[in-house]
């Protein structure tokens, strides 16, 4: 019985018919999916202009045979109660409403019609199917926070239950915690792990320590997706090493879908079936591809709250090798919001201090995770946990460089932690500033 489709059928997500849709979108031609993307995006602009107040008074000049004269959306844009920006014949009561994780800094809550929500669910599956995967029968090993309240912890664990999912809780990434999680693994037939990169990252790190290859304890494991957190070549190539399976990595957000699945060709492919992506300069203009900027994402199908020219909050790249039929991402360079300011007025992105830092300190495996924050202009702390405290050498190789690759005058400060706070939904932030941009 294919529990998990049944479940989103009797919830009132027509799944069936999302697929039946999403399989006709990918058979089209050039041509036909050319005419199908045109359709779309003007069909959901004229949609909201005449069936949503919120919209019609952010869009008040659209030009509907312009979409340059589309306003580009913000997370602020839509922080104000949701029933002011509903669509005409949508309630709360009518349609899937969830909350952002808030990892930006501007949390809000949304909705998605039931349609749209199904066509999540769609894509999703037909991804995850590059490799194998059926969430009706395959039971996936799931690295994820979970509600420490007892209505939300026994919810997600339900919730677990009827998606064939077997959770593994992240708030503690002990020694003992990831032993306890091997033994796991040595008595279920997981067929993918799933969860947020820097718990998946610290597991393999144990396997690493240990001397094993996950694949050879659970022969039945097929692959690897990560979530939510930076993915680096070098974590990457770790968890090929030590799990023995593919590394997928995922990009998304819960608000719009799916963004983009890297494919068996180790491509990062863009969902253009039920979305529209664009990568803009400052100025909103679409910048080349092969050069990074704000990505910008609408929501094709989403009719009870509209998600047109909506601004992310990530900075990325398109590759040159694009099309708009199938759009490839290259790179993904983190968050408009983490921008370093420097002294000088430089500004540059906050992953280069993760960068520096993390090819200099993780390189004899003392260190476990570490988070870089900036206190002032000239002023960064690095939070980590380790057996033992940093060396000074370390120390001033890591100033030498950040000097090398930024600019002099930099002070950086370290403290060790026996674990690092993670946000209440379980992720990492690598990099925050605390100067105002």
């Amino acid at each position: 019985m294919k529990l998990f489709d049944l479940t989103l059928q009797l919830n009132g997500f027509p799944l069936k018919e999302a697929k039946q849709t999403l399989s006709k979108i990918q058979k089209l031609n050039t041509i036909e999916y050319e005419n199908y993307l045109n359709s779309k995006k003007h069909e959901i602009v004229q949609y909201h202009l005449k069936h949503n107040s919120f919209y019609k008074n952010l869009g008040k000049n659209v030009n509907l045979n312009d979409w340059n004269s589309v306003p580009v959306m913000t997370k602020r844009d839509l922080q104000q109660p949701l029933q002011d920006r509903l669509s005409e014949g949508f309630t709360t009561k009518n349609v899937y409403i969830n909350k952002t994780s808030g990892s930006s800094g501007t949390p809000f809550i949304f909705a998605k019609d039931k349609m749209c929500h199904a066509f999540t669910w769609a894509e999703i599956q037909n991804r995850f199917g590059w490799y194998g995967i059926d969430f009706n029968s395959s039971l996936q090993a799931r690295f994820y926070g979970i509600p420490l309240d007892t209505v939300g912890y026994y919810k997600e664990r339900f919730k677990d239950k009827l998606s064939n999912r077997y959770r593994f809780s992240i708030f503690d990434l002990s020694d003992d915690a990831l032993q306890n999680y091997l033994d796991v693994f040595k008595t279920k037939p997981f067929d993918f792990i799933n969860g947020y990169t820097s718990a998946i990252v610290q597991f393999a790190k144990f396997l690493k320590t240990k001397n094993l290859k996950l694949k050879q304890i659970c022969p039945t494991l097929k692959c690897c997706v990560v979530t939510s957190e930076m993915l680096f070549p070098d974590d990457k190539l770790l968890l090929e090493q030590h799990f023995g399976v593919p590394v997928i990595n995922e990009y998304g957000a819960s608000e719009l879908d799916l963004i983009a699945f890297q494919n068996p060709n180790n491509i990062w492919q863009v969902n253009s079936d039920t979305l529209f992506v664009e990568v803009l300069d400052e100025d909103n203009r679409v910048v080349p591809n092969g050069k990074e900027g704000r990505i910008v994402i609408t929501s094709l199908y989403n009719k009870a709250h509209p998600f047109i020219r909506y601004e992310l909050g990530d900075i990325g790249m398109l590759s040159e090798t694009s099309t708009l039929q199938k759009p490839v991402l290259e790179k993904l360079t983190g968050r408009t919001s983490d921008m370093a300011i420097l002294p000088s007025g430089k500004r540059t992105a906050g992953l280069t201090f993760y960068y520096i830092t993390k090819a200099i300190i993780e390189d004899d495996g003392n260190v476990k995770e570490f988070i870089v924050t900036q206190e002032d202009k000239s002023t960064f702390k690095i939070d980590y946990t380790g057996l033992s405290e940093i060396s000074e050498i370390k120390k001033d190789a890591i100033t030498t460089e950040m000097k090398r690759y930024l600019e002099d005058g930099l002070t950086i400060r370290f403290e060790k932690h026996n674990a690092l706070k993670r946000s209440k939904s379980g992720k990492l932030k690598q990099f925050k500033s605390l100067v105002k941009q």
